[in-house]
């Protein structure tokens, strides 16, 4: 109020985007992962990409573009109907080629166990961010579930948070 008038305030002028904002997911199944082998996942398909910020054909990573503090996450379902009771599923992330968060779980007798993941972090413009997924068992590779029937099964995005 200013002396007993209201003003409008125009949103534009309150807070920033939540972009770039960005979520891809595996087209299809992948192919067999190695036994206790960090596997990068070539999530193919866009669902959106705000910015152009996503390489979803060659590098499959996630670049801002713009230095701030992002929401990283996703979901990695895998396909395992023979699970062992020491049977352990990974996923983890990587900043700029290198470990930096991992997620993970025991199957006991689970089977296709999901792991969600999701992290905040300090991006710079050419940070880059990496989805990969490693199995530990005693009999051989699994398969990470894709799009099957129109259900994007396996997911990673992110969005730039306001500050």
């Amino acid at each position: 109020s200013d002396a007993g008038t209201i003003k409008r305030i125009d949103v534009s002028l309150v807070g920033g985007k939540n972009t770039p904002a960005f979520e891809a997911h595996l087209g299809s199944d992948t192919s067999q992962l190695s036994n206790d082998t960090d596997t990068k996942l070539q999530f193919n398909t866009e669902i959106f990409d705000t910015d152009g910020t996503y390489d979803n054909s060659s590098n499959y990573r996630f670049t801002p573009g713009v230095a701030g503090k992002y929401f990283i996450y996703g979901r990695v379902i895998f396909n395992d109907t023979n699970v062992g009771t020491s049977d352990e599923h990974i996923v983890k992330i990587y900043k700029n080629g290198s470990q930096a968060s991992v997620f993970f779980t025991h199957s006991g007798t689970r089977n296709d166990p999901i792991i969600t993941y999701h992290e905040t972090f300090d991006l710079n413009s050419s940070d880059y961010i990496e989805i990969y997924a490693k199995i530990n068992n005693s009999d051989g590779g699994r398969v990470i579930h894709g799009n099957v029937a129109n259900q994007k099964f396996t997911t990673f995005g992110a969005y730039k948070l306001i500050t």
